[in-house]
C-alpha cells in the first residue's frame, strides 16, 4: 500500500488521538486569531446560513436522517450552495466515518432533486480554486495549517509513539482537507463541532475544536447560540455537550 491510499484511509481514530493532542498542547484560545487564514468578521451571532451547519452535522453524525433532511433544506434556504453542503458532509467522514458521509451524501442528492422538481434551482457554488499540493509540500502546507489551528506545533509523547499518526493528520486533513478553499474555516469549525456534540464519549475532542473555533474567529456568544439552536432543534443533549466544552474552554 503507498503512502497515498494509507493517508486516504484515514478514520476518525486519528482524529481524536488529535483532539487528546490539541487539549494539551494549544496556546490560548485568543492566540493566532488576528492571521488565521480565512478569518471573518467577528460576530455576536451566527448568521441563518451558519445555524444551519451544526443542525446538519449533528443529524448526520446521529444518523437522524428525517432530521438531516430539514437541516438540509434549512442550509440552502439560508444561502448554503450545493458545493458548500457538500464539502461539510465530505469532511466529516473524518470526524463520524465514511458509512455517514456516504448517507448524507445521499440525502443531499435527494434533497436537491426534489428541490428541483419544486421549481427551486439552488446555487451550485465554487469548486475549490487553489490546487492542492503534494508531497513535501502538501505536508508542509498541512503542518502550517494544523499549528494555526491547535495555537502552537502539535507534539508531545504521544506523537514520539506513534508519529505516523501525526504525518496522516498533517497530510490529509490539514493538508488534503483544510486546504481546500471552497469552505471556509469558520464553517469547517461549526461542522465539527457540531457533529462531536453529538457523539457520546469525545469530550476531549469536542473540547479541543471549541477552542479552535475561537481560534479562526468564531465569537464565545456564537458558540453559546450553537448550543442554543441545538437546544431549540430537539439535541438538548449534544447542547450540553456543547455549552460544557465552552465553559471549560473559557475558563482554561
Amino acid at each position: 500500500m503507498n503512502n497515498t491510499t494509507r493517508i486516504k484511509t484515514l478514520t476518525a481514530a486519528a482524529l481524536l488521538i488529535f483532539g487528546c493532542s490539541l487539549s494539551v498542547n494549544a496556546a490560548p484560545t485568543t492566540q493566532g486569531a488576528s492571521t488565521m487564514a480565512n478569518q471573518q468578521t467577528a460576530s455576536t451571532t451566527l448568521s441563518a446560513r451558519q445555524q444551519a451547519i451544526p443542525l446538519i452535522a449533528a443529524s448526520m453524525a446521529s444518523s437522524q436522517m428525517d432530521k438531516l433532511n430539514a437541516a438540509l433544506n434549512q442550509g440552502l434556504d439560508a444561502g448554503l450552495t450545493i458545493n458548500e453542503t457538500k464539502e461539510i458532509l465530505v469532511q466529516l467522514y473524518a470526524y463520524t466515518g465514511f458509512p455517514r458521509s456516504l448517507n448524507g451524501l445521499s440525502e443531499l442528492m435527494k434533497v436537491v432533486e426534489t428541490r428541483k422538481q419544486r421549481g427551486i434551482n439552488d446555487i451550485e457554488g465554487k469548486e475549490p480554486v487553489s490546487p492542492i499540493p503534494v508531497g513535501a509540500e502538501l505536508r508542509a502546507v498541512g503542518t502550517a495549517n494544523q499549528t494555526k489551528i491547535s495555537g502552537a506545533p502539535v507534539q508531545g509523547p504521544l506523537f514520539e509513539f506513534a508519529p505516523v499518526i501525526n504525518q496522516f493528520l498533517q497530510t490529509h486533513l490539514f493538508g488534503d482537507i483544510f486546504a481546500r478553499d471552497n469552505l471556509d474555516w469558520q464553517s469547517r469549525e461549526l461542522a465539527t463541532v457540531g457533529a462531536l456534540a453529538a457523539t457520546p464519549g469525545v469530550e476531549s475532542q469536542l473540547l479541543s475544536h471549541t477552542r479552535a473555533s475561537l481560534r479562526v474567529g468564531l465569537t464565545a456568544e456564537q458558540l453559546r447560540q450553537l448550543a442554543q439552536v441545538l437546544r431549540e432543534n430537539g439535541e438538548s443533549e449534544a447542547a450540553m455537550r456543547a455549552d460544557h466544552a465552552l465553559q471549560q474552554a473559557l475558563s482554561s
